[in-house]
C-alpha cells in the first residue's frame, strides 16, 4: 500500500470525528473567552493538552486559579479511563517507531475509537503512519475548532450557559457506540456501577475521584486475573 493511499484511509476514517471536534472546540474556545482568557490560551490549551473533557474543566479551574495539587488530582480522575485505553493498545502499539509517542499523547476517546477496531493498513512502517495520522487529523480538527470558537468569542456576545454539557454528551454517544458494537460489557457495567455507589456515599459533588478509584481498582485486578488465566 502506497503512502498516498494510507493518508487518505487515514484521512477518511477521521471524517465521522472532525464534525464532533470542531463543534465541541469551538464551544471550549467560546467557554475560556467568558471565562476572560485571551484566543492564545484556547489554542495552546488544545494543543498541549488535547483532551476535550478536561479542557473544559481547566477553563473552570484556571479562571478559580485553583492549587496546582487540586488540578493535578482532578486531571488524574478525569483522564484516568486513558490507563486502560493504553493497556489495551499495548499490543497494537508495539514495535512502532519514533512517532509512538505522540500516538500514545493524541489517544482520546474518539481516536481510541477509531484505532481499536485494528482495521489498519499493512504492517510496520504504513501501521504506525496510520495510526499518526488519524491521531493527527483528529488533533487539527480539534484545534481548528477550539481557535475558531476563540475568535468568534471575541468578536460576538455568546451565552455560555449550558456548553460544557457538550462533552458529556459526546461521552454518552461513544458509550452507547461502544456499548452496542462491542461484546465485552464488564468494564462498562463496572464503570456504571461504581459511579452510582461512589455518587450514593460521597454525593454530587465529591464522587468522580472516589468512583475512578474504585474502577481503577476493579478493572486493574480483572487484568491481572485475566492475564494469570491466559498465562
Amino acid at each position: 500500500m502506497s503512502t498516498g493511499t494510507v493518508v487518505r484511509k487515514a484521512f477518511v476514517k477521521s471524517l465521522p470525528v472532525m464534525a464532533a471536534y470542531v463543534i465541541l472546540g469551538m464551544g471550549f474556545g467560546i467557554l475560556m473567552d467568558d471565562r476572560g482568557f485571551s484566543p492564545w490560551w484556547s489554542v495552546l490549551c488544545s494543543v498541549v493538552i488535547f483532551a476535550g473533557a478536561m479542557q473544559y474543566l481547566t477553563a473552570d479551574l484556571l479562571a478559580a486559579a485553583v492549587s496546582p495539587v487540586y488540578a493535578a488530582l482532578m486531571t488524574l480522575a478525569v483522564n484516568a479511563r486513558h490507563l486502560f485505553y493504553g493497556i489495551s493498545m499495548i499490543g497494537k502499539y508495539r514495535g512502532m517507531g519514533k512517532l509512538k509517542p505522540y500516538i500514545v499523547f493524541g489517544l482520546t476517546d474518539e481516536t481510541y475509537s477509531l484505532l481499536c477496531d485494528g482495521d489498519w493498513p499493512g504492517e510496520g512502517r504504513q501501521r504506525e503512519l496510520y495510526c499518526f495520522l488519524v491521531t493527527l487529523f483528529n488533533q487539527c480538527y480539534w484545534v481548528a475548532g477550539c481557535t475558531a470558537g476563540a475568535v468568534l468569542g471575541e468578536l460576538l456576545d455568546f451565552n455560555s450557559r449550558g456548553i460544557d454539557f457538550s462533552m458529556t454528551a459526546l461521552f454518552v454517544t461513544v458509550f452507547v457506540d461502544q456499548w452496542m458494537a462491542g461484546k465485552e460489557r464488564r468494564p462498562a457495567l463496572v464503570g456504571i456501577g461504581s459511579a452510582t455507589v461512589c455518587l450514593l456515599l460521597f454525593g454530587e459533588s465529591g464522587f468522580l475521584i472516589p468512583a475512578m478509584v474504585l474502577i481503577s481498582l476493579l478493572l486493574s485486578t480483572s487484568y491481572r486475573k485475566g492475564a494469570r488465566s491466559d498465562g
